[in-house]
């Protein structure tokens, strides 16, 4: 049996989801992106802590700002690495349409503070990680919400690369991390994917 010989409303949202990345440009009403956010917060956490934060941006001017300023950093990382320059612009130029041509953008970010603290190295590190893995299942839960609204999202993960930039441009506390930001929109295209056969990824012991 697979998730295809079963047709519960649970495993076809799962199944029919796609990363899209072009959007009309049609508002999404608060009260909808709302409903998304208290989906995602409904994930599970390490430890019940519930670390995830989420800045919603729908206006034009943060939007921009924040596309500009990661571009910039884009643009220096990718010239340190010795990238052709048309290669750079092309880039730079498709995270800023990305970026600013989403109705809505929501940063994922972790925070630390309610998280277990550690004197030692090894076991700071994992606690960071259950954040982080925290984190992304809230956005998955918010992801799989808003395919069942009829909406689309794409995870980017650039944020990573620079959550400075980030919490800069959109004046974040000093405690949220980001980690990465979902586009949110209605589609304005269409995709299919597949996925392995679950022998290259399963073993049974």
């Amino acid at each position: 049996m697979t998730i295809f010989d079963l047709q519960t409303p649970v495993l076809e949202t799962i199944r029919q989801r796609r990363s899209l990345r072009r959007y009309r440009p049609d508002p999404v009403a608060r009260a909808v992106i709302e409903t998304l956010l208290n989906a995602a917060i409904w994930a599970p956490s390490a430890h019940n802590r519930q670390p995830w934060r989420f800045a919603v941006i729908v206006e034009a001017a943060p939007k921009q700002r924040l596309a500009r300023a990661m571009g910039a950093r884009l643009r220096h990382d990718l010239q340190a690495d010795d990238v052709p320059e048309d290669v750079i612009a092309a880039d730079v130029a498709r995270s800023y349409q990305r970026l600013t041509g989403a109705p809505v953008l929501i940063m994922l970010c972790l925070s630390m503070v309610d998280m277990d603290m550690y004197a030692d190295a090894p076991r700071a590190q994992h606690e960071a990680v259950m954040a982080a893995q925290s984190v992304a299942m809230a956005g998955q839960n918010l992801m799989l919400a808003a395919h069942e609204l009829g909406l689309a999202t794409c995870w980017m993960c650039a944020p990573l690369f620079c959550p400075d930039v980030v919490r800069a441009a959109l004046e974040l506390p000093d405690d949220w991390q980001p980690q990465g930001v979902i586009t949110l929109g209605y589609a304005a295209q269409e995709r299919t994917k597949t996925r392995h056969p679950l022998e290259k990824s399963v073993l049974w012991r």
